[in-house]
């Protein structure tokens, strides 16, 4: 008689019984449930002293208890170093998007401005995703809407074209963004060359931060020309003055020792949380973005802060300062990665004082009234949506509500 074969492990047992196999060496851990559905992805510097934490039953919350118990199989990738532990996590967790995880939503890439150097005379544009054409680029701006006003402005203040190469082969005369003084119009011969080229350097200047320089030479060409009775050209560079000065007037914070990082406040509540991002670069504040991470109730800020970090640089550039309202955990790890990756040092701090502190104190008002505003939405949609199940009989809130017009 045969003998029946024994119950697979799972929970707690099965992670006991792959701990007794595991290194002692950095690398990352999947758990899945039934079905192959991925439920966790994290990293170690040690895996089998992290996963034995599963295995001994000594959870901190009830979800990670959740986590153990629907736990039936696991996979594991040993790496090189603790980073690149960390690395393959963050691309992990976006790829499989885990329930279990802390993970960051409505992940999209933001706006860039390109002077692209390809052409002898370069084009001013917007640009998007990666860095493949040869130029300089200044960014992120947080909205296509911030990245176009400001696009708008440069082509006021330095004339720079934004046509395609092969509309600016076949022009024969001005278009209309010269006639509206928006261009030089090299196209046509109407500006040399050098000329124009000290025209992009201006603009390049200008996007580095050396605003201040840049608008004081402009105005010594001004009254230079005035002085020559030079009065139409006098006054195109005034015009070019203004536009540059509304730049630092419609911005409304604008430091004055901080040149270039991005600021993150969290704030969380009943199990959902905000983080709010600016971005500052070249003493400039160009603009910021909410996101609502996916989060569990029981998730510390710190971890919040570290998961979403580590996920939303996976595929940005990273500034050389980062301000935060919380201190991500493992802090001096995801400096390294961040180091790794950019090729330069890169600090994470939580400022106590100074413009820095007053900074992250207003990125952290709009991230608590930004999730003020997304949870009183909530609570509106839930209270029409039971009216919704009242007026025709459900047993349970729609989740799916479609809509046809025969019209």
């Amino acid at each position: 008689m045969s003998e029946t074969a024994p119950p697979p492990l799972k929970g707690a047992a099965l992670i006991k019984d792959e701990v007794s196999r595991l290194p002692d060496r950095p690398g990352v851990y999947r758990m899945m449930g039934e079905d192959g559905e991925v439920l966790y992805v994290g990293k170690a510097r040690s895996l089998k002293k992290r996963v034995v934490q599963y295995a001994q039953g000594r959870f901190h919350t009830d979800r990670i208890a959740l986590m153990v118990n629907l736990t039936r199989s696991m996979e594991f990738v040993t790496t090189r170093t603790e980073t690149d532990a960390l690395f393959l996590e963050i691309n992990l967790i976006k790829q499989l998007k885990p329930r279990f995880n802390v993970l960051l939503r409505d992940d999209k890439s933001f706006p860039e401005i390109v002077i692209r150097r390809e052409h002898p005379a370069a084009q001013l544009k917007k640009h998007r995703g990666a860095h493949a054409i040869k130029g300089d680029y200044f960014g992120p701006f947080a909205s296509a809407f911030s990245v176009t006003k400001t696009l708008n402005t440069l082509q006021k203040a330095f004339l720079l074209r934004s046509c395609s190469d092969s509309v600016y082969e076949s022009r024969t005369r001005p278009c209309m963004l010269h006639q509206i003084k928006r261009c030089a119009a090299p196209c046509t011969g109407l500006i040399a060359i050098e000329d124009y080229a000290q025209l992009v350097d201006q603009a390049e200047a200008f996007l580095r931060g050396k605003s201040r320089a840049v608008m004081q030479r402009m105005s010594e060409e001004m009254q230079a020309a005035s002085d020559e009775m030079e009065f139409e050209r006098a006054a195109r560079l005034r015009d070019r003055i203004r536009a540059l000065a509304s730049v630092a007037q419609e911005t409304t914070v604008n430091p004055e020792t901080l040149e270039e990082a991005d600021v993150f406040a969290l704030h969380s509540e009943g199990g959902q949380a905000c983080v709010q991002v600016f971005f500052f670069r070249a003493g400039q504040n160009w603009g910021n973005r909410a996101y609502f991470p996916r989060v569990d109730k029981s998730d510390e800020d710190a971890d919040i802060m570290g998961a979403f970090l580590g996920q939303f640089y996976d595929d940005k550039p990273i500034p050389k300062l980062i301000l935060v309202s919380t201190e991500p955990a493992e802090r001096d790890l995801l400096s390294e990665a961040f180091a790794e990756r950019s090729g330069r040092k890169v600090e994470i701090g939580r400022p106590q004082r100074g413009e820095k502190r007053q900074l992250v104190d207003h990125a952290l008002t709009n991230a608590r009234e930004a999730l003020g505003r997304k949870m009183s939405e909530s609570s509106a949609q839930t209270r029409l949506l039971a009216g919704v199940c009242e007026a025709f009989g459900l047993e349970t809130p729609p989740e799916r509500i479609e809509v046809y017009d025969n019209s």
